[in-house]
């Protein structure tokens, strides 16, 4: 796990910086979960004021039927596709609560069938990989969910590369490059969200931007990981 969000002045960082960004951008499709089949925004994800399907029951059944053409047509990756959209919608029907924000057991469960079934997706090479469940994928790999920021850089990577004149695709690109401390890809995305972005934006999504690679949360996991190093190699 990249981040510890246990203590409450770390999560808080993160968020501000997410939702700073999400407002900055307004019309970032990922951001506020428009454009695809979603259950909210990561705006949502983060702050807990999403909502998910209201029947357990039919979310149950789309993922039996997902499950049962993966088995038939395990070459197929557009079952693969379809079990982890119904696997996302499931975990947000089971277990996101909407006053912490994040996920209980049984959500985190789904979540990880979801990484599942979109990592089998990805490894049969779709032609075309499919952005608005890379979308969802972005917000199971978040800080509320799986908190894996190096899997939510790879499935946002697949939007921007779709969408590579989308400065607002291009910054949520840099803003998790720089949570999972991929700095050099941080950068080269950030440097093109600010090319392409509204001159009267530039300023405050640079400084939103600067804030984010510079955060003490990041600052502290790199540390963390400097110690890792010098534990392992004894140097």
């Amino acid at each position: 796990m990249l981040f510890d969000l246990r203590g409450r002045g770390r999560r808080r960082t993160v968020q501000v910086i997410y939702v700073t960004l999400a407002i900055l951008l307004g019309g970032g499709l990922v951001l506020f979960g428009i454009g695809g089949n979603t259950n909210g925004g990561l705006i949502d994800a983060i702050t807990g004021s999403g909502g998910g399907a209201s029947n357990d029951s039919a979310a149950q059944k789309q993922v039996d039927s997902a499950t049962k053409a993966t088995q038939l047509q395990p070459e197929n990756a557009a079952a693969w596709l379809r079990l982890a959209r119904a696997r996302y919608q499931l975990a947000n029907v089971k277990g996101y609560d909407r006053n912490t924000g994040g996920y209980n057991a049984d959500g985190k469960d789904e979540l990880r069938r979801a990484d599942t079934a979109w990592t089998r997706y990805l490894a049969l090479e779709p032609k075309t990989p499919d952005i608005n469940v890379a979308s969802l994928m972005v917000q199971a790999y978040g800080p509320t969910g799986l908190n894996q920021a190096q899997k939510a850089v790879t499935a946002q990577e697949v939007i921007a590369e779709q969408k590579a004149d989308d400065y607002a695709q291009l910054a949520q690109l840099a803003l998790l490059a720089y949570e999972a401390k991929q700095l050099r890809k941080g950068d080269l995305a950030a440097d093109k969200a600010l090319e392409l972005a509204p001159k009267d934006q530039r300023s405050q999504l640079k400084r939103t931007l600067d804030e984010a690679k510079q955060s003490p949360a990041l600052e502290e996991v790199q540390k963390a990981l400097e110690k890792q190093k010098t534990t392992t190699t004894g140097k």
